[in-house]
């Protein structure tokens, strides 16, 4: 690896101190696992217990008629090198780069005549074939950041580079879905992650939105017993009585047990899944609860050490087979039973960052930019977007610039797999985006467009100080109105009433003007006989 390349600090081991410091947790992963952040999270032994608050979830989802598709993220952490996932068959370029790590042609099978992937993912090649498979080339975002945890907070919150967020896109999404729904907490979690500590991927302002079980073995202890600890094996003494108590007591206030008890035994695994293989469990869970009928939508699992600084060549095949065999699995779980199951289904993995495109002294590769996106599901097709990483002028201090914007693949699955009209998906990246086309089948009907009118949300004005922008759309020309009232729903300001044509619209609301005083209130939207509400913090 050139001298040059290693400038970025913390991207390399030889860094010492900047690269230690870059892998060490940060507060918010501190907060997250002692179950600090988010809604209500308290220790129980060394367990931790979250309480989750009504949130506005997908009430209507599980029973949504034709359109109940489903995401499944796969989170390749630590930075997954592209280049060795998809190869570039006869580049000289790569070759030169990787005089080591390169992958010959005879170790790899045809994607098509151009690119290849190792062979030791080659349970994914009947996926290709019978077009279940795709590639999004060189996914990232301008002025990439080199820390783990820097580039992961920014894949999952969406937002720029030298901008904190501290929300979620997939919360965002569950946040303002089916506001009027607020007064409904669901019976079944809106989201699972499964061996993932809380990601700020599903936080929204109010809550964490998805149900976070840190092994696959605590999400068994719930669907076979139906209770979240085990008390039958306690004993009598002082100690295990106030531990029983404890445990009954958050046992008796964990909404989702009986719902995940019923999908578990009501659904059945039909293939074997790979043995050691860490994402055989989790994706066997989804499958069964899949089956089952949960009605959940969104899931989330995690696979390790794709931070290959050292002798990355068998340890990322290695991970790669995991990968592919544990979804071809999946897939053919969902296929069995001919209930079309798997065409429903849509699993994308995602990466914090790629991998330089140089390999290091170590026979490793250092933090990257851009890394390479992959999409299953049944009748997706197979293909490719976006351009691979032109090699032929490597910079010796970055990396080829990306080639699509991560925020465009997610609008892509708001949009086109989830069915949400464009004002949502946009609201809810915050930026504009452009859906990439034709990646996967269109969901129809619209989703998110609760009948009518949508409330769309709320954020601050990018340019006017102490100006909040309220948004919404109608699908009819309609009375509006638009009300402020107090955290207990007594109505103090009128804001708007009047009629509007159909469309997408914006109120300013500044509440200085309006004699409001800071703190949490609500505020509510009337529109073609329809409410929606929800808080607002001022």
């Amino acid at each position: 690896m050139c001298e040059k390349h290693k400038k970025r600090l913390g991207a390399a081991l030889e860094h010492g101190a900047a690269h230690t410091r870059e892998h060490q947790w940060s507060r918010r992963d501190f907060l997250s696992a002692t179950g600090l952040l988010g809604a209500g999270g308290f220790l129980l032994g060394n367990n931790i217990v979250r309480a989750f608050q009504p949130t506005p979830l997908m009430a209507s989802l599980a029973a949504n008629g034709d359109n109940d598709r489903v995401l499944v993220l796969i989170r390749l952490d630590g930075g997954n090198d592209g280049l060795n996932t998809v190869i570039k068959r006869g580049s000289s370029e790569y070759y030169n780069l990787r005089p080591t790590l390169g992958i010959q042609d005879n170790d790899l099978w045809a994607l098509s005549p151009e690119y290849g992937m190792p062979v030791e993912t080659n349970a994914l090649q009947p996926m290709w074939a019978e077009g279940m498979m795709k590639v999004i080339f060189n996914v990232g975002y301008p002025q990439p950041n080199y820390s783990h945890f820097r580039s992961s907070d920014i894949i999952a919150s969406s937002s720029d580079s030298d901008k904190v967020v501290e929300t979620g896109w997939v919360g965002r999404f569950l946040a303002n879905e089916y506001a009027a729904f607020l007064e409904a907490p669901p019976s079944i979690p809106p989201a699972i992650q499964i061996g993932v500590q809380a990601n700020l991927l599903f936080r929204a302002e109010e809550a964490n939105m998805a149900l976070s079980v840190s092994s696959p073995q605590e999400f068994y202890q719930i669907a076979q017993t139906g209770q979240l600890y085990e008390t039958a094996s306690l004993g009598t003494s002082n100690r295990d009585v106030e531990l029983a108590y404890v445990r009954q007591t958050a046992n008796a206030a964990f909404r989702y047990a009986e719902t995940i008890q019923g999908a578990y035994l009501s659904g059945k695994n039909q293939v074997t899944y790979p043995s050691g293989n860490d994402l055989s469990s989790p994706m066997a869970i989804i499958a069964r609860v899949l089956k089952g009928n949960l009605g959940t939508r969104i899931f989330m699992v995690d696979i390790a050490d794709f931070d290959t600084h050292v002798n990355q060549r068998a340890n990322h095949l290695n991970l790669l087979n995991q990968v592919a065999t544990a979804v071809r699995a999946f897939y053919d779980d969902l296929t069995e039973g001919g209930t079309g199951l798997e065409k429903k289904v849509l699993t994308m993995t995602f990466s914090e960052f790629g991998r330089s495109i140089y390999e290091n002294g170590s026979r490793g590769t250092d933090h990257g930019a851009g890394t390479h996106t992959l999409l299953f599901g049944g009748e997706i097709g197979n293909g490719f977007a976006g351009q691979y990483q032109d090699m032929s002028n490597p910079d010796p201090v970055g990396d080829p610039p990306f080639s699509v914007d991560f925020r465009d693949v997610y609008a892509t699955v708001l949009q086109d797999w989830l069915g949400n009209p464009p004002e949502l998906a946009q609201f809810v990246i915050g930026k504009p985006v452009t859906p990439l086309s034709g990646i996967v089948p269109a969901a129809m009907p619209l989703l998110g467009d609760n009948g009518e009118s949508a409330l769309l949300g709320h954020n601050p004005h990018p340019t006017l100080s102490g100006v909040v922008e309220i948004k919404y759309s109608i699908t009819q020309g309609s009375a509006v109105r638009i009300q402020l009232l107090d955290r207990a729903g007594h109505l103090l300001r009128t804001l708007y009433d009047g009629y509007q044509e159909r469309g997408s619209h914006t109120f300013l609301f500044r509440p200085s003007d309006w004699y409001v005083i800071p703190g949490a209130y609500q505020y509510r939207l009337l529109a073609s006989g329809q409410v929606f509400q929800r808080t607002i913090r001022l």
